[in-house]
């Protein structure tokens, strides 16, 4: 099948006008693809742990991009028209956040706090604040009062998802995309795209591991498989 893109973690090939195939890669890249590698099982823990997610946020009202999981590396969504933003929800420092403020991690933050970043590899991912991105029409006002609302809704839920199963969620990214006028939640939710640590020993349990050369990656992402896909 023939590719209609492929990015740092994931290859997007089309199915018809409506639908994406997503397969999910074990390579594995950081501080803007400047350090890459490969975590042996990444790609089926991701498309496991995201289908599972969505999954999950889906039955508790949010409305997201997926409809199946295809294979152990593979699941269909709807085709989107992606905003060029990241939206990060932090509920302690950690990363970027304690290094660009000079706060211990782990420290926790007196409220969620959202924050957006253009979707720009070239120029790294800056941050940007609310009022440039309706001044630079990347997102209507009403659309990012959206983005804004579902991500804290997320975060309440993920919250209390990895609580139960012995996991601190630190902090996370989410992508959205516009269908038919509709802002759905897209990309993916993995331990790529959040900070989890385990609750007894504070261990980082994601892709950390392998920005820090922890060591014992591949081992940290099939504990969080094993958890999330606990009853």
């Amino acid at each position: 099948m023939e590719k209609l893109y492929e990015g740092k973690a994931k290859v997007l090939f089309p199915e018809g006008p409506d639908t994406l195939r997503v397969y999910f890669k074990d390579e594995a890249t950081a501080f803007n693809a400047q350090k890459r590698g490969l975590i042996p099982g990444k790609g089926v823990v991701n498309n496991k742990v995201s289908a599972t997610l969505f999954r999950y946020l889906e039955a508790h009202g949010v409305r997201t991009h997926f409809l199946e999981e295809l294979s152990d590396r593979e699941m269909r969504v709807l085709r989107v028209e992606i905003l060029p933003l990241e939206v990060i929800l932090r509920f302690k420092a950690a990363g970027s956040f304690a290094k660009r403020y000079g706060v211990k991690e782990g420290t926790p933050l007196r409220a969620p706090l959202v924050e957006y970043s253009l979707k720009s590899d070239p120029l790294g991912d800056p941050l940007i604040c609310p009022e440039a991105i309706l001044a630079l029409g990347l997102a209507a006002e009403e659309e990012l009062s959206q983005v804004r609302t579902t991500t804290l809704k997320v975060g309440e839920l993920l919250r209390d998802f990895f609580a139960q199963r012995g996991l601190d969620l630190i902090d996370f990214k989410l992508e959205f995309g516009k269908r038919q006028g509709e802002i759905l939640l897209a990309d993916e939710i993995s331990p790529d795209t959040m900070r989890l640590w385990d609750q007894k020993t504070g261990e980082p349990m994601d892709k950390d591991r392998f920005r820090k050369d922890l060591g014992g990656v591949e081992e940290a992402y099939q504990e969080v498989l094993r958890r999330v896909l606990r009853e």
